[in-house]
């Protein structure tokens, strides 16, 4: 069953939809790009694929409509890390939540904020994966502090992308992988792309955030 949530930060008040499983042992967080919302058509259907396998998902909006309406501002990736972070608190101060692993996917700008957290927190994020991300305008200095383990997803005709994810990933000293999508270009649109993002997804948060960890 969804619930339509409210996070609330020093500066905004952010809507979002939070679902979790019976004996769901993880929560996965999803972190949109530039010009996307909660209502992204591509992140719900990765999230109904992770909750397929037994895992929570969180998707909310990181700015506000008025926000939203200004380019610049869609890039600010230290605003779009501290509302992921805001949320984070939200999910550990809440008794349905508290106990749950998180993780974190992020498209676009959102990986970037998603490892800009990380990198905060620590070993309390138990996962992190990027979808057609761009995980270097997190700043070498994220990077290199990021513990989470962690996925780059990237298409394998998203030309230029593919090298600053090269770049971004050969700065991180976590446990990581890097995987091209074959023929996918940077939205998934190509039969089938997405469903091998949303199953590698899924297998990597399964893997991180549930008792068959290793």
């Amino acid at each position: 069953m969804m619930t339509t949530i409210s996070i609330t930060d020093d500066t905004a008040r952010l809507e979002g939809e939070l679902m979790i499983p019976p004996g769901a042992q993880g929560i996965v967080v999803f972190v949109h790009g530039s010009g996307s919302s909660r209502f992204s058509p591509r992140n719900n259907y990765v999230a109904k694929i992770i909750r397929d396998r037994g895992l929570g998902t969180l998707l909310f909006d990181l700015l506000t409509r008025q926000e939203d309406q200004n380019y610049t501002t869609r890039f600010e990736i230290s605003l779009l890390t501290q509302r992921l972070l805001a949320a984070t608190a939200w999910l550990g101060a809440e008794t349905k939540t508290s106990k749950l692993k998180i993780g974190y996917f992020g498209a676009s700008t959102g990986a970037a904020a998603a490892l800009q957290a990380a990198a905060k927190l620590g070993r309390k994020i138990a996962a992190v994966v990027s979808r057609g991300g761009r995980p270097d305008l997190a700043g070498v200095s994220a990077l290199e502090k990021v513990m989470s383990p962690t996925l780059l997803l990237v298409g394998g005709a998203d030309d230029g992308v593919i090298e600053l994810n090269g770049q971004a990933y050969s700065r991180l000293q976590c446990e990581k992988q890097l995987v091209l999508i074959p023929e996918a270009t940077h939205l998934f649109e190509e039969p089938g792309t997405l469903e091998q993002v949303a199953n590698q997804a899924a297998d990597w948060f399964v893997h991180y955030l549930t008792d068959t960890a290793a």
